[in-house]
């Protein structure tokens, strides 16, 4: 059976909002990774309206809830690299991905423009997957 929907668990990582106009960093909700032990940030752009901005992707993990202890993930614990999630101006209607190996419990994932003046409208889905039960819920919630 070729069933994808329950077998991966969405999470909203940051929400469809007003799209940005300045440099104001992007930050995820911590994504608590407690039942599942796979992790994908799937980034979502819009039109990119400034000429010269750029966008550039880090994660965090740690082990405190609320990532107080906060460290960025090391290359060996992504899947995918921060080079290739970042993007810029040119990235229209495109999208990113960026996997996360680590055995931290709470990841989340940031995104740094610069240069940006105009409306970069931006969001981001992190895709639970290789959960501890199956059927995942649904609705996701």
């Amino acid at each position: 059976m070729r069933d994808l929907s329950n077998i991966v668990h969405p999470v909203v990582a940051i929400a469809p909002a007003a799209p940005i106009t300045d440099n104001t960093v992007l930050t995820s909700n911590i994504i608590d990774k407690a039942g599942y032990e796979s992790l994908v940030f799937l980034i979502l752009l819009g039109t990119l309206a400034a000429a010269a901005a750029t966008f550039a992707v880090t994660v965090e993990h740690g082990d405190a809830a609320d990532l107080s202890d906060a460290a960025a993930v090391p290359a060996a614990n992504l899947t995918g690299t921060l080079a290739q999630a970042s993007f810029d101006q040119a990235a229209d209607n495109k999208s990113r991905k960026i996997g996360y190996t680590g055995a931290k419990r709470y990841v989340r994932l940031k995104i740094t423009p610069a240069g940006n003046n105009a409306a970069a409208p931006i969001s981001a889905l992190a895709l639970l997957g290789d959960g501890r039960f199956i059927p995942t819920p649904n609705p996701p919630g």
